[in-house]
């Protein structure tokens, strides 16, 4: 049983693949996530996880994954307003560890190189913390950061906002501060980046993890 495990891990492929591998040959899992405010380490909550595969470069919107997060507590206005997540939808929602482990099982099913996010240490900050007041660990989560490749393809840029790259790289968006919306909207932006990283003369799974290489990521084993 899943609350039985002292361990848990995301099932991906990065282990396996070959550095060689063509980056346009690989499946990446998209995901972000709202919570109820940024002290997600201490006293706040995961509400909502969102994800989308990109395979070929190409979103696949209608093969998402969403769902709300019961979060044990109550939901401030103000993040009600942010986010458009009521506390009657969070109340009627799994419990953190059960909308992890439904996540992952996604994540599985699509045989996913890594997980990919926009300012991703946090994303994977929320999960980390929700599973390790369960006393779970979560062991190997392999995470590209859209704004590590943005670094490496425009260093210039020096901003945060997901809208304002999406804007400046041309890209869609979808609803802000919602999970899937700003999963659909990472996952456009991730395969602009993907095009322009190719146009100049990167095509491998290797020289992606390079490119992007950071020491969040290292902190994230």
């Amino acid at each position: 049983m899943f609350f039985q495990r002292k361990n848990i891990s995301c099932s991906l492929k990065y282990e396996i693949i070959p550095l060689s591998t063509p980056i346009d040959d690989l499946t990446f899992i998209i995901f972000d996530t709202e919570a109820t405010g940024f002290q997600i380490a201490t006293t706040d909550r995961l509400i909502e996880i969102g994800a989308v595969p990109v395979k070929g470069l190409k979103v696949t919107e209608n093969d998402h994954f969403q769902t709300y997060v019961n979060p044990q507590r109550q939901i401030s206005r103000e993040i009600i307003e942010l986010t458009s997540i009521t506390n009657e939808q969070a109340a009627n929602a799994p419990l953190a560890t059960d909308a992890i482990a439904d996540f992952f099982d996604y994540v599985e099913s699509h045989e996913a190189v890594c997980l990919v996010g926009h300012y991703v240490s946090f994303d994977t900050l929320v999960l980390k913390s929700e599973l390790k007041r369960e006393k779970i660990a979560l062991k190997k989560l392999f995470t590209i950061d859209t704004l590590d490749l943005i670094g490496f393809i425009a260093p210039s840029y020096d901003m945060r906002d997901l809208e304002r790259y999406a804007m400046a790289f041309g890209t869609r968006i979808y609803d802000r501060h919602s999970a899937i919306g700003d999963a659909l909207t990472t996952a456009y932006l991730f395969t602009e980046l993907l095009q322009q990283f190719k146009d100049r003369g990167h095509s491998t799974w290797g020289e992606l993890i390079k490119a992007t290489d950071s020491q969040m990521r290292s902190i994230q084993f």
